[in-house]
């Protein structure tokens, strides 16, 4: 075992077995995919900043989830564009360790403040008239700070027990990025106490959280069906369903990821989930918000006109 160990200096990220060419299309499209999801995710923030309306806690939230998404991507994506461009160019050993730092950090606090936001909305709709009591703005910053504190105290846990692992010969990670069940499997060591810790955060942060946004949403819609007003309960759905669709997408393939059945190739299962976790869920989360939310819209025309 002595033998196969080395300090180990840098990781070769092995990425998508594909073709040149197959990799320089991809690397266009993913380049295209990236740039709306910042531009996306920063109108949001412009929207949120010019728009005095726009400046309660509902949109105070959204602006960190805008926020993350952005951190979330480049975390990942501008790794995996150089991969795709220049598949043999290796990672250093302190880049991966902090893209796996980045990458769990952003995961987290987006886990929780999906769930802070479905908060938002169960005491706005079930509890309009205590709202601006309960959801103070002392309450909201303590809520956003509560899920940035515990997504990088969480993934500093992780880290310190990633870094003393002493690792194999073999520096070729099966990935696209730094994820940490891929690095763990390099060790020359036993992970069981890492790969516990891991399982114990997923379920932590995915099913307890999820479990709180389908209750909140239990009631949620009860509360809306009981509405006499239509348009009041269409203006409840639209608030809404936007904001279930982003958690649909996210937890939704996180749980696939970690928790669904196991069948054909999982490795490159989990890849391409990851793929559309770590890519497309930013960029979809600020159309979504656009098409789906009354509010947003109508900012960007009143922006646009002062403009």
């Amino acid at each position: 075992m002595g033998d196969n160990m080395t300090s180990v200096t840098e990781f070769i990220l092995l990425g998508f077995p594909l073709n040149t060419r197959t990799q320089m299309l991809l690397f266009g499209l993913f380049s295209q995919f990236y740039v709306l999801t910042l531009l996306g995710n920063g109108v949001i923030l412009g929207l949120i900043s010019l728009d005095s309306r726009l400046h309660t806690p509902m949109y105070f939230f959204l602006s960190h989830l805008a926020i993350v998404d952005m951190a979330y991507a480049c975390s990942t994506v501008p790794q995996m564009l150089v991969n795709l461009l220049s598949p043999a160019k290796p990672i250093s050993f302190a880049g991966c360790i902090t893209q796996t730092f980045l990458f769990l950090t952003f995961a987290v606090t987006e886990c929780l403040l999906l769930v802070v936001m479905s908060y938002d909305r169960y005491v706005a709709i079930c509890h309009p008239l205590r709202y601006s009591v309960i959801v103070s703005w002392r309450v909201c910053i303590m809520l956003v700070v509560t899920s940035w504190t515990t997504g990088v105290l969480l993934s500093l846990v992780h880290l310190v027990l990633l870094i003393p692992l002493p690792f194999c010969m073999t520096q070729k990670i099966d990935h696209f990025f730094c994820e940490i069940m891929a690095v763990l499997k390099l060790a020359c060591a036993d992970t069981h106490i890492n790969e516990l810790m891991v399982l114990a955060g997923a379920v932590s942060v995915l099913v307890g959280p999820f479990s709180s946004v389908i209750i909140s949403y239990v009631c949620i819609f009860r509360a809306i069906l009981r509405l006499q007003s239509g348009e009041g309960q269409s203006k409840a759905f639209s608030t809404c369903s936007s904001h279930l669709c982003v958690v649909g997408l996210f937890y939704g393939t996180a749980i696939i990821m970690y928790v669904g059945p196991r069948y054909g190739n999982p490795k490159e299962q989990k890849k391409y989930l990851l793929l559309f976790h770590s890519l497309f869920n930013p960029m979809l989360n600020p159309l979504i918000y656009t098409l789906k939310n009354s509010e947003v819209k109508n900012a960007m025309k009143r922006v646009s006109l002062i403009q």
